[in-house]
């Protein structure tokens, strides 16, 4: 690596990755004269996988695995990592990604299913090694502050977007288990002194099955185990189905089947089972013969009705139509497709669902395409209530005014993979009856009873990142003005960290700070509370509540989660930075193959730089950077102030416009700034020609809208064609290329 300062940038999937070949070229551009490199570091799904396959390619197929070089620099205290929201792939997609790559002549193997050789169960693990939550475990070694800048914050007060009106008569309601679920059945301690644990299975006839060994326990560290219950959940799912249609709301389910890799679809196969259960009666072949998988949602019966014969499949198709007409009306996630909740895992996900929901008056949309009341099926109680909290408030007091409601922020504890639910090599789904057993050096620690096909996993928290999220809780609690601990005493996990978060509060001044601690249904009252009155709070939570509520204040605040500034100070000094919590926005790929059109807002990225330039300049004493950092600032601010994001009709400008935007703005401001006299000298002729030129530039960049293009991939796209569809202006393009 270049002894000059180094930002390495990352190429993910999907909408993000296709505005990078458009905004990317610009940050070199602005950058290269203060020497700053601008990496570039492929950690998209089709990266990912080739990376894991090296003997099965040729040399020049060949990738490097740019993640785990990325999580070996996280370690070194320079560097400087922009990330891009990235695919969490569910088995569907991953499956996809692999037949797409197969067919572009890379020699991959298949996904076994059922492996049974080594060399099959290598190619399982490191394929499982890319699916769900991969990427930010890796990259996350320090805690999250996740904001709304204040940049964003005004605009949206200014150009408030609608919020659904509420009726207190609503029906809409969260259901979630009262016994059998992870909640229930938590058990935690901490561990004073290192050492190493083995999860074993004993089955009913006393045979021990090691399910993991070698388990390493750092000093101090928390670790919980958990079960589900199957028979609880299948019984629980059954009852919501009978209560939805008694009550005629839509029946909808909310999980989240990428990041919870290993759980979460086992859980959504149960739904889809369920709710389909007269068809796999009536046709057990289905299952049987033709390996219907329900983890994979109800699309899995696509590719087998192709392979029956006319009468069979006709009867399938009258059993399904018998059953959508017994069964509640299921949510919609495309009405015009008829693409309903249990279509695919990958489009149940909680955090982002639920909030569209919350901020549609508390209903999703039905198969008429008419929002309706609905019933929210969160199987887990850890969780669930907080939903309920927003409902029952909603309900009483109506939707937030967007012009005077208060900022929630978020204070994440994330780093050292803490508290991956679901999503690893410790969740197992129990073969057989018996007890799980975790032993320590041959003593019991913790032990659950378990039946066939229950879930059960192990969680785990480092004292080192505990210790790390209360010194950054406290920080940012100050800056803002009131913060709460989102722990509940009452479950095993939050006992042990409100031990700790007592324990280390004393260490820093909190003299004079609202802080308190609540279980998240009491910390979600306050917090709404807070919000009402146009109040700042922040968040402090644990690794998924971070999850769930980035995407849930943002969307209600500013009707996106894709603009807030999302920082992870590593803790060896780096800095992680990440372009928001928006996801990766298929919908708007499809738009960009149909209509030449992207309508993905590159904001978070513009914020994530500005960050990113700043911490440069502290790391290397690069003024340069800094002045960068500043008036990328500004130029951010006037882009939103003159509405220059992309718009959302065809014949206005979409992300390539607003990066053109963004573009002359920084230069501009470059331009009239006094700090840098060789910026100011340098920038001054560029914001003349971008001036200048700007109606030619914007009408180059939109002459392309309204044709179809052809990318070559969806997963793997072909790079230069990318470069080429995305960077359309030859006047813009003479522009930045000249610098």
């Amino acid at each position: 690596m270049s002894s000059n300062p180094t930002i390495l940038y990352t190429k993910t999937d999907e909408a993000p990755a296709l505005a990078t070949f458009s905004f990317l070229p610009i940050i070199r551009a602005f950058t290269k004269s203060s020497g700053i490199e601008v990496g570039f570091k492929d950690i998209s799904l089709a990266g990912r996988i080739l990376s894991q396959f090296p003997e099965y390619l040729s040399a020049d197929q060949q990738v490097e695995d740019a993640l785990a070089e990325l999580g070996k620099l996280t370690q070194n205290p320079t560097t400087n990592i922009i990330k891009l929201p990235n695919i969490s792939a569910s088995l569907p997609q991953l499956l996809d990604a692999v037949a797409e790559l197969q067919g572009q002549g890379f020699a991959i193997p298949n996904y076994p299913n059922n492996p049974q050789t080594d060399e099959e169960k290598s190619v399982k693990a490191r394929y499982d090694k890319v699916r769900g939550s991969a990427v930010n475990p890796v990259l996350r070694e320090g805690n999250s502050d996740r904001r709304a800048p204040k940049a964003v914050k005004t605009y949206a007060q200014n150009n408030p977007h609608r919020m659904g009106a509420w009726s207190a008569d609503s029906k809409s309601h969260v259901a979630h288990m009262s016994g059998g679920d992870f909640f229930g059945s938590e058990q935690s301690r901490t561990f004073e002194s290192a050492t190493s644990l083995d999860i074993v299975h004993v089955g009913t006839d006393g045979q021990r099955t090691v399910l993991k060994s070698g388990v390493a326990v750092a000093a101090g560290e928390i670790v919980d185990t958990s079960r589900m219950s199957k028979a609880k959940l299948v019984a629980f799912i059954h009852q919501q189905i009978d209560d939805a249609k008694a009550q005629g709301v839509l029946f909808s389910v909310h999980l989240k089947a990428t990041m919870m890799k290993v759980s979460d679809p086992i859980i959504f196969g149960h739904f889809v089972k369920a709710f389909y259960a007269e068809l796999f009666t009536a046709f057990p072949e289905i299952e049987e013969q033709y390996g219907f998988n329900a983890n994979n949602g109800i699309a899995d019966l696509d590719g087998i009705l192709e392979k029956l014969d006319a009468d069979k499949r006709t009867a399938v198709e009258g059993k399904l139509a018998e059953i959508y007409a017994k069964r509640p009306d299921m949510a919609m996630v495309d009405s015009d497709k008829g693409i309903t909740n249990l279509h695919v895992p990958n489009n149940v996900i909680i955090d982002a669902s639920m909030p569209a929901a919350l901020k549609t008056s508390g209903r999703m949309w039905n198969k008429e395409g008419k929002t309706q009341d609905t019933k929210f099926v969160i199987p887990d109680r850890s969780y669930a209530g907080m939903y309920q909290e927003v409902i029952t408030f909603c309900k009483e007091h109506g939707a937030f005014d967007v012009t005077t409601m208060g900022s929630v922020s978020n204070v994440g504890l994330m780093a050292k993979k803490a508290e991956e639910y679901g999503s690893h090599d410790k969740t197992f789904e129990i073969a057989s009856a018996g007890t799980v057993v975790v032993e320590n050096n041959g003593e019991v620690v913790f032990s659950h009873t378990v039946e066939a096909g229950d879930i059960w996993r192990m969680c785990m928290v480092k004292d080192v990142a505990i210790r790390d999220w209360v010194k950054l809780a406290v920080t940012r609690a100050r800056a803002v003005g009131a913060g709460v601990f989102w722990l509940n005493e009452n479950r095993a996990h939050d006992a042990q960290l409100i031990q700790k978060v007592n324990a280390y509060l004393p260490e820093h001044n909190t003299e004079g700070l609202e802080l308190h601690i609540a279980s998240p249904e009491e910390a979600m009252k306050y917090t709404l509370q807070r919000v009402q009155a146009g109040q700042d709070t922040v968040s402090i939570t644990g690794n998924v509540l971070r999850d769930y509520l980035t995407d849930l204040f943002p969307i209600l605040e500013l009707n996106t989660s894709a603009k807030m500034l999302s920082i992870v100070p590593l803790m060896k000094g780096g800095g992680l930075f990440e372009t928001g919590a928006g996801g990766s926005a298929p919908k708007h790929v499809e738009q960009l193959v149909k209509e030449n059109y992207l309508r993905w807002d590159s904001l978070g990225e513009f914020l994530a730089l500005a960050v990113s330039l700043d911490h440069l300049s502290e790391v290397h004493g690069n003024a340069k950077a800094k002045v960068l950092g500043a008036t990328l600032d500004e130029a951010t601010t006037k882009l939103l102030q003159n509405n220059k994001s992309p718009a959302r009709r065809l014949g206005q400008i979409d992300n390539r416009g607003s990066h053109f935007y963004l573009a002359m703005y920084w230069a501009q401001e470059l331009a009239e700034q006094n700090d840098d006299a060789d910026l100011k000298e340098q920038f001054s002729p560029i914001a003349k020609m971008l001036v200048a030129n700007e109606e030619r530039i914007v009408a180059e960049l939109n002459s392309v809208q309204r044709q179809t293009v052809e990318l070559e991939g969806y997963f793997n796209p072909s790079e230069a064609i990318c470069a080429q569809i995305m960077r359309p202006s030859e006047t813009f393009n003479t522009v930045i290329d000249s610098m």
